[in-house]
């Protein structure tokens, strides 16, 4: 890399499918930056070794699965937001920095791609999935006013995490295994898995909701999305998180404001044919 030049990159396993370098790389165009941000695969168990070979230019990282949970105990400090979710999706790096201050954009993002889509007063909602990025969206949604969340997992004993997140948020929650029925309709379900982990309760699925959350980009568009908008339900898609999260990690990582909307086309165009 050049020197003098400062670097940002995404980390994860597998990563060769993320669209984070295409978003940041427009961002750093656009505010007149001469950063590099590459994707670069690392595993939990190689995530300790990379932290500790970076230089004094790194400015940031992006982290996806499976690091997110594994990087809190890996910086020296993190965001109230952080630890309350118990994943960072982003490590904000410098001299002064040390190890690095854990941040985690995720849960801030949904929030503001619920309101792009004015999806602001919710009290009822169904997730699909127990990850990191469900538990964040969960604390999300729970701190937004949410009282009642259930929580729809394959494994019941692998939702404790995001049970729990979302408790100490102040919602009630109830976790059900993914063989069960959806009987309640709820104001918004969200689906942090494929869209082939549901796609045989696709109908029963949208018809449980007022309005569907799918974080998945990839086909695009999604299954879940094209059924809900095919509906007439209110559709936030994965590329809505992903900008809103992305813009601000440019934030915390460069100090200076970017338009979502510019990194969600960016993210588009690199998906459409």
């Amino acid at each position: 890399m050049p020197a003098g030049v400062k670097h940002c990159a995404v980390l994860g396993s597998p990563i060769a499918h993320s669209l984070s370098p295409v978003m940041h790389r427009v961002a750093y165009a656009e505010l007149g930056l001469d950063w590099s941000y590459e994707a670069v695969e690392v595993d939990e168990s190689g995530l300790a070794t990379f932290l500790a070979g970076l230089d004094a230019d790194w400015r940031g990282l992006s982290l996806t699965m499976p690091l997110k949970r594994v990087a809190l105990d890996l910086v020296d400090r993190c965001s109230e937001v952080a630890t309350a979710v118990g994943a960072v999706n982003t490590i904000v790096l410098g001299p002064d920095e040390g190890r690095g201050t854990g941040d985690n954009t995720d849960v801030p993002g949904a929030l503001a791609a619920l309101r792009e889509h004015g999806l602001d007063d919710l009290r009822t909602a169904r997730i699909i999935g127990g990850g990191a990025t469900a538990t964040s969206i969960g604390h999300a949604l729970a701190t937004a006013g949410v009282t009642d969340l259930e929580i729809v997992v394959r494994e019941v004993s692998k939702a404790s995490a995001t049970a729990e997140a979302a408790r100490a948020a102040g919602a009630h929650v109830a976790v059900q295994s993914l063989e069960e029925p959806f009987l309640e309709k709820v104001d918004i379900v969200v689906s942090t898995v494929p869209g082939e982990a549901v796609r045989s309760r696709l109908q029963e699925l949208v018809r449980s909701a007022r309005a569907v959350f799918d974080v998945a980009y990839e086909p695009w568009p999604g299954p879940i999305v094209t059924a809900a908008e095919q509906g007439g339900l209110p559709a936030v898609s994965g590329l809505d998180l992903l900008a809103h999260q992305a813009a601000l990690q440019v934030q915390l990582m460069t100090g200076s404001s970017i338009e979502p909307d510019l990194l969600r086309k960016s993210a588009l165009a690199s998906l459409l044919p």
